[in-house]
């Protein structure tokens, strides 16, 4: 009997037993369903997320963007990102400037293309603004350049350390924004070189000679300078394209009707070999080619010296603007009454109308005709050597008048 009784207790735990693995099981299929259920809910989610949002860790211009949609990310890289390179004194900095935009919704966009997974990941992306790093590279090689400015036989060493006051690299364009201490050094140069207003001792052709006395001549309008804006320019450009040599020729400038300097790199202070002389006392003509007097008129007649000044034949080197034939010469006489005087050939050298012309309406060619009796100021030449003159006289070919 007892054995019987054993044999039912036992025959129960087991069925507890089977009981409780039952529930276990059941226990466990349900709760492995749910965790099932839960991982793929959680899988659709992150999946649903990646497609949208950029993965954790994600840098874009040196700003975290992990974990954003496009739109914010473009708009936190636009508020945070270094996009400017600044030059001031010598130092090289990154800096951000919240008032320009640095990238575009787009460009974020195709990023977010590069670093897309289906699922999110660990892995870091990294993309950098490719055209500041360049920019900066580039301004810091600048900041170290040195150019050497070649002008009238002479070289200037230029150095961006000390001449660049302030310069910046922002929406892909170089500007300077301050370069005073280049704007000083260039207009020291061009007070060094310059030959506009320049005096120089001349040897003036006496008969066929070509040198006879010497005088003191002053340049007017012949000559040149130092163009300074535009050499300016060049410079800043040589600074930033590395160039270690400019030819100060490229940049000169003249006065009056050519705005082209005259004379640069020639001979004889400027003027070289091709010339015209007058001389006021003498009330005689040379032109001079190529070192030797192939013209030389006795008997000119030039602006009347006494009474009005204007009228007088300006002193100085000048030169000629231009050549025509067939030209009326209008003004004014000392009587206001107005003037149109038709001529064959006109060679005016200054701005306010003296030139050489021929005057057939004259009678009077003395050497003494000029003290009362000369022209508004043009050099008077007789119709019948008016020819010579014509043939032999070029565009820009200095003019010196002396008394």
């Amino acid at each position: 009997m007892q054995s019987k009784r054993n044999l039912k207790k036992y025959n129960n735990r087991n069925n507890l037993l089977l009981i409780i693995i039952g529930i276990v099981l059941i226990l466990a299929v349900v709760f492995g369903v749910v965790l099932y259920n839960n991982h793929v809910e959680a899988q659709k989610q992150a999946k649903a997320f990646a497609t949208n949002h950029f993965n954790p860790n994600v840098n874009i211009y040196g700003v975290e963007v992990g974990n954003l949609t496009i739109n914010k990310a473009t708009a936190k890289i636009n508020r945070k990102a270094n996009n400017m390179v600044s030059l001031e004194n010598g130092k090289v900095a990154l800096e951000c400037d919240p008032s320009s935009k640095t990238i575009k919704k787009r460009e974020v966009a195709a990023y977010f293309k590069k670093q897309h997974t289906t699922m999110p990941n660990k892995q870091s992306y990294e993309y950098r603004n490719t055209d500041l790093d360049a920019a900066n590279k580039k301004m810091q090689t600048m900041s170290h350049a040195v150019v050497n400015y070649h002008v009238a036989g002479k070289v200037y060493k230029l150095k961006a350390q000390k001449l660049i006051n302030q310069a910046i690299y922002r929406k892909g364009k170089y500007t300077f924004l301050n370069s005073e201490n280049l704007t000083a050094k260039l207009n020291k140069i061009d007070q060094d070189v310059s030959t506009i207003h320049q005096s120089y001792s001349f040897a003036v052709p006496k008969g066929n000679k070509v040198a006879g006395k010497k005088i003191s001549i002053k340049n007017q309008s012949y000559g040149w300078g130092v163009h300074v804006k535009r050499a300016q320019t060049a410079v800043e450009q040589a600074f930033l394209n590395g160039t270690k040599n400019l030819d100060g020729k490229n940049y000169i400038y003249g006065l009056g009707y050519s705005t082209y300097g005259l004379g640069y790199g020639l001979n004889n202070h400027g003027i070289g070999d091709d010339y015209i002389v007058v001389s006021l006392q003498k009330q005689e003509m040379w032109i001079v080619r190529k070192g030797k007097v192939v013209v030389h008129l006795n008997d000119v007649v030039t602006g009347t010296k006494d009474g009005n000044k204007n009228n007088r034949t300006p002193q100085g080197v000048w030169y000629i603007h231009y050549k025509q034939r067939h030209a009326v010469l209008r003004g004014r006489n000392n009587d206001s009454s107005k003037y149109a005087s038709p001529v064959s050939y006109w060679m005016p050298f200054t701005l306010t109308g003296c030139g050489f012309h021929d005057a057939g309406w004259r009678g009077d060619w003395s050497k003494k005709a000029y003290l009362r009796g000369g022209s508004h100021g043009c050099v008077n030449i007789k119709p019948r050597e008016i020819k010579q003159v014509w043939h032999n006289v070029s565009k820009h070919e200095p003019v010196i008048v002396y008394d």
